[in-house]
């Protein structure tokens, strides 16, 4: 295939797998923890670190890191102790962190918009060797945290208060998954953009819900559509010269919107079924997915 003939667009489609894989992954927690838009805050502050990197002459992705990571524990302090005036707390660091980060790149030796519109909304042709080993390092975290403490990420996801009665160490848990957040975000940014992830992190996980009833289940189908959506987008960029960012994201809604359509008539017709089963009208109607108590690991 020619697409595979070119080096940066093999290094592309290595990143959007694994991108694919580790958003909903970490997104499916997000969700269950109604916290969606975590990604898109994350993002905003990671803009500080890249444009650190390029002030300082170092790795974006390794500076990008470092700060989303800490921007990410500053977050869960202020969800703990923040009180009234925490949303106020969390504006001023998502807004800051995307100011800091416009400006740190302006100010760094030969920067330009340019630049910053490859962290904002991908760009395939920039993805290089390094990005590419700090991308598989970063991914292979996010995979061993979501799959390896599946069971007490879904535990704390679902019932804070149950599972510190059952022992579990809550607070390391909420910072585990603020943690594996960060790191995500910037283990797509260099394919979707900073701006763009939260949706690869949200938007899969309620598409598959849609035919899902169990969190086991509900985290492959996500991931199988993130890892579909993601090679999808960047090989649909590299034929039509699109915005990979951009493209990906259209894909995934797309895919939301038809497993949705799939999805309404079989659940009336599961309805109707039990209705005539149990004999009670009131049972004709049932959610279009499982409610969040239900998705058992």
């Amino acid at each position: 295939m020619e697409i595979l003939s070119y080096d940066f667009m093999q290094r592309a489609l290595l990143a959007a797998v694994l991108v694919g894989i580790t958003a909903p992954a970490v997104g499916i927690y997000l969700v269950q923890r109604r916290q969606a838009l975590m990604g898109d805050g994350i993002g905003h502050v990671a803009m500080t670190g890249v444009g650190l990197g390029f002030l300082l002459s170092t790795s974006p992705v390794w500076m990008a890191t470092l700060v989303s990571v800490l921007g990410a524990v500053i977050m869960e302090l202020i969800r703990w102790y923040g009180k009234t005036r925490g949303d106020i707390a969390l504006a001023m660091l998502f807004y800051g962190g995307m100011a800091g980060g416009v400006m740190f790149i302006n100010l760094a030796p030969g920067g330009s918009n340019a630049n910053l519109n490859s962290y904002l909304f991908g760009s395939l042709s920039t993805v290089s060797q390094d990005d590419v080993l700090a991308i598989c390092l970063l991914a292979a975290f996010v995979v061993l945290v979501t799959v390896g403490l599946r069971r007490q990420l879904f535990a704390v996801s679902q019932d804070e208060e149950f599972a510190r009665v059952t022992g579990l160490p809550v607070r390391a848990l909420n910072l585990l998954v603020a943690v594996t957040a960060a790191v995500t975000v910037t283990v797509a940014m260099r394919v979707v953009g900073l701006l763009l992830v939260s949706a690869l992190m949200v938007v899969p996980v309620a598409a598959a819900q849609q035919l899902t009833r169990s969190f086991k289940a509900t985290f492959v189908v996500a991931v199988a559509i993130g890892v579909v959506v993601t090679l999808g987008g960047t090989a649909t960029s590299y034929y039509q010269d699109v915005p990979p960012g951009a493209t990906i994201v259209l894909l995934t809604i797309a895919v939301f919107i038809v497993l949705t359509l799939l999805a309404t008539p079989l659940a009336r017709r599961r309805a109707r079924a039990l209705s005539a089963v149990s004999g009670d009208p009131a049972e004709c109607t049932i959610p279009e997915r499982a409610p969040a108590s239900s998705l058992h690991g």
